[in-house]
């Protein structure tokens, strides 16, 4: 009885590892993942907004703060900039006691600094003003 040991053969050893059954493991624990999370994270249930595109309607007891792409900040439409937070401050005090009380519609330019809207957005908060929007172009039909 003999046997062979080493190498009187051609063959080759070969020393790859196989990946298969590691792949089939991972596929298998990632579906258990998938499955079990939203019972182990028991997230409470919400009805989320839906997106909704109002045509912009503008009416004479809503005031329109229009800000440009220099962060000068002009009201009403009229073509004299807002000297300071202060002044639209004023105005918007004067605004906020009204009642009915206005809404706000802030106009801002496209190339605008996010700075300059956010400031006018503090300023009319700060004001009493509890509607404040934003007047956007409606997108491309097609």
């Amino acid at each position: 009885m003999a046997m062979q040991i080493g190498g009187g053969g051609e063959e080759q050893l070969n020393s790859s590892i196989n990946t298969t059954p590691l792949v089939d493991i991972m596929l298998v624990l990632l579906i258990i993942f998938i499955i079990t999370s939203p019972v182990v994270l028991n997230l409470t249930k919400v009805t989320l907004p839906a997106e909704k595109n109002d045509p912009y309607n503008p009416d004479a007891k809503n005031v329109i703060i229009t800000v440009n792409k220099d962060g000068d900040i002009f009201w009403q439409g009229y073509r004299t900039p807002i000297a300071s937070e202060d002044e639209l401050m004023e105005k918007m005090s004067k605004e906020s006691v009204k009642v009915p009380q206005p809404e706000v519609h802030i106009r801002g330019d496209q190339n605008a600094r996010y700075e300059s809207i956010g400031k006018t957005i503090l300023t009319v908060q700060r004001a009493g003003i509890a509607k404040v929007g934003f007047v956007l172009e409606p997108p491309p039909k097609g």
